[in-house]
């Protein structure tokens, strides 16, 4: 194992134990919430999951909601099958939150202890897992050390291999000796696959992306929001969604539109849902902007031009109620979910660092999605899209086309892990 890995990893775990200890003081509200389930880990997790039982183990890792997207329709195939105990693990407050009080199929649901050697070790025997499946790409030395070690079955799902990919680096060996844990590798296109053939590795296998299968499951799932369905009403269907915006680049983006475009009604859903966040959004639109959790149930809507959503979970049932959609993220290397739109037939635009994804190469060749860097490239995108309804009508029966096409991976995948 890497010292300095390892050196930096036992750093990050004693800043987060004594940032929770004493109390002190962060801006980063996730932040806090990270050091706090960092906070006597390994004991919550030995008590909230007690013995192993008989049912075989499968252990599930996603950084985040993002990550849980594409996990979600594969547990729901194990969980039909009512073999395994399923374990998931969060790096990140997002998903952790989001899942810790309800999660219909799993079994237990924990922050993943940081990746010490102690952790790693402490953690697996605690759960004692009969397979370990990751997602995208979580590259965690030393679990994938450990479960190496102790011949325990290893999947990478979904996952896209550039060469900008570590494995790639100068830093790339201990990366590329991790990749003898992994069983099977997922992967979303014949490049990641030729990849990781180049480094010798020869379990990988393209099986298509189980996030469409995610999207297609809420696409189809009955969802009423009243107040969301009473603003929108004000708008006769000309609503612009700008959902899970990232960072300032998204809000610039975001409002810019909104205010050439007074006549259509905007919704703007954060990722993050702070005071800060919202008052950067607030203050740079023109026209008047409400919060969702400050409306009245009968709030009249007529001279609102945006409605903030600042609530979390149900952003892929919201691009619903929407004709045109922008996706952050795009300006850092975690663009988030442009299929959750592109399922509801929605033109798409989002940031230009699509690298570590296939599904917004195809939106764009298709005519389905561009990429927009500056508020005058999201302002050329949308002029042509605003009032030619043929040509929406036209993009509407291609998205959906589109995503159909490509379900069906989750059940392909469950299979794998269920052998």
């Amino acid at each position: 194992m890497n010292p300095i890995y390892d050196a930096a990893l036992s750093l990050g775990r004693l800043l987060a134990l004594l940032t929770a200890r004493l109390g002190l003081p962060l801006k980063n509200s996730k932040l806090r919430k990270f050091a706090e389930g960092q906070r006597h880990i390994l004991r919550n997790i030995q008590e909230r999951f007690g013995e192993k039982g008989e049912k075989p183990v499968i252990w599930i890792h996603a950084a985040s909601l993002g990550e849980y997207g594409v996990a979600r329709p594969v547990i729901r195939h194990l969980a039909e099958k009512g073999q395994h105990r399923i374990v998931l693990t969060f790096f990140s407050p997002t998903g952790y939150e989001a899942l810790k009080d309800r999660h219909d199929g799993i079994d237990c649901v924990f922050y993943l202890p940081l990746d010490t050697r102690r952790n790693a070790r402490a953690f697996l025997d605690i759960i004692q897992p009969d397979k370990a499946v990751f997602i995208i790409s979580e590259y965690w030395l030393n679990y994938l050390e450990q479960l190496r070690m102790r011949s325990i079955p290893t999947f990478l799902i979904s996952a896209v291999i550039t060469r900008r990919a570590p494995f790639f680096r100068w830093y790339g060996a201990p990366y590329r000796k991790a990749l003898r844990t992994y069983r099977t590798i997922t992967v979303l296109n014949e490049e990641s696959r030729s990849n990781l053939e180049s480094l010798g590795f020869t379990g990988a296998a393209v099986t298509g992306d189980p996030l469409f299968d995610n999207v297609a499951a809420a696409a189809a799932t009955p969802y009423s929001n009243p107040l969301i369905e009473r603003f929108t009403a004000s708008a006769d269907g000309r609503v612009f969604i700008a959902g899970s915006t990232s960072d300032i680049n998204d809000t610039i983006l975001a409002t810019t539109l909104a205010n050439r475009n007074p006549d259509i009604k905007f919704l703007i859903v954060p990722h993050e849902i702070s005071p800060e966040v919202i008052s950067s959004i607030t203050l740079r639109l023109d026209g008047k902007a409400v919060r969702y959790s400050e409306c009245a149930p009968d709030q009249d809507f007529k001279d609102t031009q945006t409605l903030i959503v600042d609530f979390v979970g149900a952003l892929a049932y919201l691009y619903r109620y929407a004709r045109w959609a922008y996706v952050g993220g795009g300006f850092t290397p975690l663009l988030h979910n442009v299929i959750e739109a592109t399922v509801y037939g929605l033109p798409v635009s989002f940031g230009p660092m699509i690298e570590r994804k296939t599904v917004p190469g195809e939106l764009i060749s298709l005519g389905l999605g561009q990429v927009v860097r500056t508020p005058e490239d999201i302002i050329g995108w949308f002029r042509p899209l605003k009032d030619d309804t043929e040509l929406l009508s036209s993009i509407r029966t291609s998205a959906t086309a589109y995503t159909a096409g490509k379900c069906g991976a989750a059940g392909t995948i469950a299979e794998l892990l269920g052998q």
